[in-house]
């Protein structure tokens, strides 16, 4: 039997569900499993196969623990979904790789570029994709965005429209970083849903527009077949260490100006939309991972597909508080 641990599920409802649905047709005695810290409180969990409570990431039993359960439930594919997560396992692909067990993500360098702000930047701009200007802390023009150098979903990130707005501790924060704000009444967001496969090929390409977001996700947005899709294209086909699902975001103008923003490797949260869209990244992950076959390259997914999305209930009887 050939399981699926899908780590720090949290409100992964349709991720799981993907899972689900896509290993029951491919490997019917398969399961999906998830992780969370607090399962009782997931709705992620409630939906899964079996749901197992975990340490804390940062715990130094984290890896032990994660490699234990995945032996003994003879789990074959790990699919990380947490920014804090993936450097720690990229770092242990091999001693889970040794149990004969993947995990599903891109190798440690790309991760590292991809949490780093600074990093990020550089690796857009050496495929002459713009990004947006940091500024010198004593010589900046306002408006302008405050970024850690690493982070993810907009945490401690702050719009700065007046300079008494900028403390001491901005100033001299060397983790904080003055970026040049970029207007969202001139540029559209775009958050780009990749999927590489074994060896760092692109598989696909799906831009979705982001029209509303909350809590730093996707909440209303349309999938975008644009000049962005082709950019990626031209300067993306392969990625040295990229595996797996990977997300780009984007701005981009009325004039097809694009500027880059960051690059996760990992699931994005607005992923449902690209995968009812037609991109079974998870699918593909089962067929590469599982069953050892080539992807070919997919471009036959629905432009223009919005997603409006609401809150749903997931009630759990005799709970004991």
């Amino acid at each position: 039997m050939s399981n699926i641990l899908i780590t720090s599920a949290g409100r992964r409802v349709s991720l799981v569900r993907a899972f689900k649905k896509e290993l029951k047709q491919l490997i019917p005695n398969g399961k999906v499993y998830v992780t969370d810290f607090k399962p009782e409180l997931s709705a992620a969990s409630q939906i899964a196969d079996k749901e197992f409570r975990v340490y804390k990431i940062d715990d130094k039993n984290y890896i032990n623990i994660l490699l234990e359960l995945c032996v003994k439930n003879n789990i074959k594919l790990i699919i990380p979904t947490l920014d804090s997560e993936l450097l720690i396992l990229a770092q242990n692909i091999n001693k889970f790789k040794d149990s004969g067990i993947t995990i599903v993500i891109s190798d440690e360098h790309f991760v590292n570029t991809c949490y780093n702000k600074i990093a990020t930047q550089d690796f857009f701009e050496n495929s002459n994709i713009r990004v947006a200007l940091v500024y010198n802390k004593t010589n900046f023009k306002l408006p302008l965005f405050i970024k850690p150098i690493n982070g993810s979903n907009s945490i401690d990130t702050t719009i700065v429209k007046y300079e008494n707005q900028i403390s001491k501790f901005h100033i001299e924060n060397d983790e904080l970083f003055f970026f040049e704000y970029i207007d969202s009444d001139i540029y559209d967001e775009f958050t780009c849903d990749l999927y590489y496969d074994k060896r760092g090929q692109l598989k696909c390409v799906i831009p979705r527009k982001r029209i509303e977001v909350r809590g730093g996700e996707i909440s209303k947005g349309v999938t975008c077949n644009n000049r962005i899709k082709k950019i990626i294209e031209e300067n993306f086909k392969t990625i040295k260490g990229a595996r797996g699902c990977i997300t780009m975001q984007f701005f981009m103008n009325n004039d097809e100006d694009v500027i880059g923003i960051e690059i996760n490797a990992r699931f994005g949260g607005g992923f449902p939309l690209s995968y009812l869209a037609g991109g079974n990244y998870p699918k593909w992950i089962i067929q590469e991972y599982l069953l050892n076959e080539n992807i070919a390259y997919f471009d036959d997914w629905k432009t223009d597909l919005l997603m409006l999305r609401y809150d749903e209930e997931i009630l759990v009887e005799n709970y004991e508080n």
